[in-house]
């Protein structure tokens, strides 16, 4: 992909002086009045233009990770930020999903005709700002032309809303907290903001019933929460909002779509999966570049590491070179780089033309104190007979560390967690050479409890050479009742190379707090359960064939006992 001169010397700094943008309403096909602003480029066009539709209002503009507009206009785009339904300035009322399929279409039309329009329009933005682009791209805009979704939802019921059958605590409420309180102070309400900003940087999720917080459930007239909190993941109200539910229109599209995720971000799994719902053979157009972020910055350090000058990689310059080449016939579209996978422990990036899919088994090991004594459980390139128990105690239920949920998100240090007496370690020998890690993990156990329900919390770790353990990926599980088959874990994905001296720890523990809510162990569903109510709960990992654990192993060969 030719990337555009850089900006700080080039013509961008022409963005410095455009004029102020203009102010400009449509009507949606109700009568609902939506604002935005339109940043013009120099000259007469005509332009491509670049849309976004913002739930945070449109003056911010994703610049939490983005230029400002003004420098996107300035690379000869017809910038317009617009205000979604009930946000901003824009009238209505604000259900997240459930409208931004007909606006975001009429969006794209009413863009596509606005003087200095080339009549063809492409759609960026993160985060809800990339779920409500594929929304719209499921309704009848043919003006739509591209899509640059980073770091959004793809299946709420999988991915968003729910993972592995449990409700996203901390996102969730935490989200329903900001929203909320926008909602709140646009409603005039100065009390209710107040107090919901207040929590807004600690969701409130201590209460009686953890994930029903009594701050969200009194105010369902100003958010969402005690609505969506009440449907459970097989609730078919989720597929109604869902853009993975017209994963064939959108194919059929054939729309170019650059997607941007973070190994650490919320949406991992979201952006990997519509990448590959999306993905055409061949087709060099739809792409998938994944750092090492968490969902914002996207920078070179986090949580404590620094991934070297290559991690900063400049998005803004990515995205309008992908733009010029699928709108303009400007530059190329390599089909080396259709994905790009942030190798964390080579600190470069790797280019693929495809995901990656290989992987291996292995298999959890251990002499029976894997949860009480590190170095007890091993990662084995054989099954291993013999039982593991892990006691889990809700008092001190075991907590999120690092990835999306932890107190400090990324490749938090977590050897704290990890030799906590409620935490299965199984750790893999120390590396003699490299090995590379790229793809999808996964995680079979043939585990059960003494409860009619229990929790499973994986997490895919790299203990380095000094000792750190730095999380990978990780994935999670809710089980209502007794498995009557060895469980299913998708762990996410991840891109690594092992150093040597460096090595593999998969943990496994029955919570996550505050990430998922804690598993009462009555069969309750979690998200009505009070803290009251949860059981100690003893679970019971039978090792061997069944248990086992699938690396992606691409290049070199993994240290195994």
């Amino acid at each position: 992909m030719t990337a555009p001169s850089d900006p700080a010397t080039g013509n961008a700094a022409r963005g410095l002086d455009l004029p102020l943008p203009q102010m400009v309403s449509m009507t949606t096909r109700d009568g609902t009045r939506l604002d935005a602003d339109v940043y013009r480029p120099q000259g007469d066009g005509p332009w491509p233009v670049l849309l976004q539709r913002q739930a945070y209002g449109r003056k911010i503009a994703c610049t939490i990770c983005y230029a400002h507009p003004a420098w996107y206009a300035a690379q000869g785009y017809l910038v317009i930020v617009q205000d979604v339904r009930g946000r901003g300035t824009s009238e209505g009322h604000f259900s997240p999903g459930e409208n931004e399929a007909e606006d975001g279409a009429e969006a794209v039309e009413w863009a596509a005709r606005l003087p200095g329009s080339d009549g063809r329009v492409a759609m960026y933005g993160f985060s809800y700002q990339a779920y409500n682009q594929l929304l719209a791209a499921t309704a009848d805009c043919p003006s739509l032309a591209a899509l640059m979704p980073a770091m959004g939802p793809w299946d709420p019921a999988t991915g968003w809303v729910y993972e592995g059958g449990a409700l996203r605590l901390k996102q969730m409420v935490g989200w329903g907290v900001q929203i909320t309180a926008e909602a709140a102070r646009r409603a005039g309400d100065a009390l209710t903001y107040a107090r919901l900003k207040t929590v807004g940087a600690s969701p409130p999720v201590h209460g009686v019933k953890p994930a029903r917080p009594d701050m969200l459930m009194d105010l369902g007239d100003l958010g969402h929460f005690p609505a969506w909190v009440q449907r459970g993941p097989e609730h078919p109200f989720w597929q109604t909002i869902s853009p993975a539910a017209s994963a064939e229109r959108l194919r059929a599209r054939q729309l170019p779509v650059f997607f941007i995720g973070g190994w650490f971000d919320t949406f991992l799994s979201a952006s990997i999966e519509a990448y590959q719902a999306l993905a055409r053979p061949g087709d060099p157009s739809v792409r998938l570049w994944i750092g090492p972020w968490a969902h914002f910055p996207w920078q070179r350090r986090l949580a404590g590491v620094d991934f070297g000058p290559d991690a900063a990689l400049d998005m803004d310059l990515a995205q309008i070179a992908f733009l010029d080449a699928v709108l303009k016939g400007r530059g190329t579209l390599p089909a080396n780089e259709t994905v790009r996978l942030f190798d964390m422990g080579a600190n470069r990036w790797r280019d693929f033309d495809q995901f990656p899919t290989q992987g291996i088994a292995t298999y959890p090991a251990g002499g029976g104190r894997a949860a009480t004594r590190i170095g007890d459980g091993r990662i084995a390139a054989s099954p291993a007979s013999g039982t593991e128990f892990l006691l889990h105690d809700p008092w001190r239920s075991a907590p999120a560390t690092g990835l999306c949920y932890g107190p400090v998100p990324g490749p938090a240090d977590r050897r704290v967690t990890d030799e906590r007496s409620d935490v299965m370690t199984f750790t893999a020998a120390p590396q003699a050479a490299p090995v590379t890690l790229s793809g999808a993990v996964s995680l079979d156990l043939d585990i059960c409890a003494d409860m009619p329900s229990f929790d499973v919390s994986a997490t895919l770790s790299v203990v380095k050479a000094d000792g750190r353990v730095l999380p990978l990926c990780g994935g999670y599980r809710h089980l209502r009742q007794p498995p009557d088959a060895p469980v299913a874990i998708f762990m996410d994905a991840t891109c690594v190379t092992l150093l040597p001296g460096e090595a593999i720890r998969l943990s496994i523990a029955a919570s996550d707090f505050p990430a998922h809510p804690v598993n009462p162990g009555t069969g309750a569903d979690p998200s009505d359960a009070s803290a009251a109510e949860a059981l100690i709960t003893t679970l019971r990992l039978t090792l061997g064939p069944a248990s086992v654990l699938h690396l992606p192993v691409e290049s070199g060969e993994l240290a195994l006992s």
